[in-house]
């Protein structure tokens, strides 16, 4: 057997021989050797880098040392510390002042002045400033002064130029220098200034920035006798103070100040008012009202707040893009409008044509409200017209509101055009109303009803018509025909009433003061001394906080009666009312008075009337008698039926 010799990859490589193992194992070795020649040149070119920027370095920081300013070349160690102010439109003093604070160390003879230079304003102003001295964090230091000058005063600051003096004043100052000196000895300083917008002068939203040229005087300088003695150092540091815009101005929309009223009539300005109802014509173009918008910021200002506003309807009728004025036109008209307010607004809006009910939401696209309003529109003809009386008896003269009206049209909805009313004969004129119609008037938003007014000219009875028109010819609709009674009689004798028998205590209570005619019949309406001196006295203990009368109202003696009743006021057709409260506690209620002059001699006596107040405790005790009264009572009738089954059971078993 051959041995099996380790032969060199070397020799194995020069032999020819070229297995993969040899070349990976010389080409392992050739790499390292390479690799660790370059790191060192590497590492060599390194170290000498930092070398040569250390060279670098210290000759910079000698060069630096060298220009550097002498410590004695100046006050020394002073700082300046700056505090923006805020100022605004209303408010400017030293709580609103920019702060400049200077501390370092003075010296016998040191000075420094302070000049305000003008770096930048807003436009549109030409402010006042001034430089206040605040207070100092330091204790009293002996020869420390502290010079502010007013604009009157005179001279410049400057070195002066005799033996290391103060500097002294010449041409003319402002308000805005100010000199610190140290006249003995040395001594640290801390003083806060104010700079300060003058409060007297307008201003404007910005930013008022100024620089503030701070100057250091030594007395050791080199200088002193130069009467044009430069200062030793300057220092320049910008201070500003910041005016807010008024929250007035503020064009931001505020929901809680911003309101949607619906008005009757168009405003060149307003605020928020109660809603009218709106019924207009649904003639197509026709004015029914107006939507008012106040667009107000947060000082509620009602000309600066910007949104977006959009106007939209469902049911009859349209809106219109218009503007604030007593007479608006409109602009663009439609289902829906969008326009950019900028304060208060104001939309029309008309008739499209049709009959019907109507929504309108306005909706803001900043201050985020939306709000809706209700209105309809009536066809231009009425379909039925509804006549009543509204006074039962009329006086001769005027009687307003003496027929009522309502009216609707095809859909329902109540027309409110002008109805005119007219007798129905010449005959019934001559007792009441006109051949020719007279207008009954406008709607009453309040009554919903049209109140007529009818002329009485003589006692009887009369017939009344009323039609949608001012002549019978061009009428299309007629009413039903009422009958007037007219009456001029006198009252003969007076009546005191309550208007219920029984009342729970503090029960709201009315009394009616009714005249009477010969016939013992209530009359139209009059007014006479009905009653005697001191009118009316009640005994009970009767109150009026928060009723329609008070106590001297029942004294009254002339007494105008109503011509009509009213269920919301407790009116009543030819009487007096008045309201009070009754007693806390359970009773009888008289109310009493003596007929005046305005009656005949023979009615001139006491009338009264009473009422009964019934107490709780009463009641709860005649709730209890009545109960037992029904237990004995069924008591009976079970012992009844008791002994009639006990008779029977007899009879059974017999």
């Amino acid at each position: 057997m051959t041995p099996n010799k380790q032969v060199s990859p070397v020799i194995r490589i020069s032999q020819g021989e070229r297995d993969a193992s040899a070349r990976a194992t010389h080409l392992e070795a050739a790499t390292r050797k390479f690799l660790v020649a370059t790191n060192e040149r590497k590492l060599m070119s390194t170290k000498t880098n930092f070398k040569r920027i250390a060279l670098v370095a210290v000759a910079a920081l000698g060069l630096g040392v060298i220009s550097s300013v002498p410590s004695n070349a100046a006050v020394s160690s002073l700082t300046t510390t700056v505090v923006n102010g805020t100022s605004s439109f209303t408010r400017s003093d030293t709580t609103t002042a920019a702060t400049l604070n200077l501390a370092g160390l003075m010296e016998a003879n040191d000075c420094i002045t302070i000049v305000l230079v003008t770096k930048s304003v807003p436009s549109g102003t030409v402010p006042a400033v001034f430089i206040t001295n605040l207070d100092s964090t330091t204790s009293t230091i002996s020869g420390y002064v502290i010079d502010t000058y007013a604009a009157s005063a005179a001279g410049n600051l400057v070195r002066q130029g005799t033996n290391g003096t103060l500097p002294r004043l010449e041409t003319t100052v402002a308000a805005t220098q100010v000199r610190i000196s140290k006249n003995t000895g040395a001594a640290s300083i801390n003083q806060k200034f104010g700079i300060q917008l003058d409060s007297a002068t307008a201003r404007v939203a910005g930013t008022y920035t100024y620089t503030a040229l701070i100057k250091t005087y030594n007395a050791g300088s080199t200088l002193n006798n130069s009467p044009t003695a430069q200062p030793d150092s300057t220092v320049a540091v910008d201070i500003s103070v910041v005016v807010a815009a008024a929250a007035s101005t503020s064009t931001v929309p505020v929901a809680a100040n911003s309101f949607v009223d619906i008005l009757a009539s168009a405003q060149a300005s307003g605020s928020d008012a109660n809603d009218a109802i709106i019924n207009g014509v649904a003639t197509a173009g026709t004015v029914a009202g107006y939507i008012y918008v106040g667009n107000r910021n947060a000082e509620n200002a009602v000309s600066v707040a910007e949104d977006s506003l959009t106007a939209t309807v469902v049911g009859a009728g349209q809106v219109c893009s218009a503007a604030l004025a007593a007479s608006p036109t409109a602009i663009t008209c439609g289902k829906s409008i969008k326009v950019s307010a900028i304060g208060d607004y104001q939309f029309i809006l008309q008739g499209d044509g049709s009959s019907g009910t109507s929504q309108i939401t306005v909706t803001s696209s900043v201050a985020g409200y939306n709000v809706s309003k209700n209105a309809s529109f009536y066809l231009a003809a009425p379909k039925t017209i509804t006549a009543t009386v509204g006074h039962p008896i009329f006086r001769v003269g005027t009687n307003d509101g003496g027929v009522r009206v309502t009216a609707v049209d095809a859909n329902g909805v109540n027309w409110t055009g002008t109805p005119y009313i007219y007798a129905s004969s010449a005959a019934d004129a001559l007792v009441a109303g006109s051949e020719t119609p007279v207008s009954c008037g406008t709607y009453s938003t309040t009554d919903l009803r049209f109140n007529c007014p009818v002329a009485a000219v003589a006692v009887g009875t009369a017939k009344l018509k009323v039609i949608n028109a001012s002549t019978v010819a061009a009428a299309t609709v007629t009413s039903n025909e009422v009958t007037v009674t007219v009456s001029a009689a006198s009252p003969a004798t007076v009546k005191l009433s309550f208007d219920k028998a029984t009342y729970a205590p503090n029960e709201r209570a009315r009394i009616y003061v009714t005249p009477l005619d010969s016939a013992g019949k209530e009359m139209q309406r009059i007014t006479s001394d009905l009653l005697a001196a001191g009118g009316i006295t009640v005994n009970g203990a009767v109150s009026f906080v928060g009723s329609t009368s008070t106590a001297d109202s029942l004294t009254a003696t002339s007494i105008t009666t109503s011509a009509s009743s009213s269920s919301t006021t407790g009116a009543k057709a030819g009487s007096m009312v008045y309201t009070f409260f009754m007693p806390s506690s359970g009773g009888v209620v008289t109310i009493s008075a003596t007929g005046g002059n305005g009656l005949p001699v023979a009615g001139r006596v006491a009338v009264s009337a009473t009422a009964t107040v019934t107490d709780s405790g009463a009641q709860a005790l005649a709730a209890v008698n009545a109960l037992a009264v029904t237990v004995a009572s069924l008591k009976t009738l079970i012992t009844t039926l008791t002994n009639l089954v006990l008779k029977i059971q007899k009879k059974v078993k017999a």
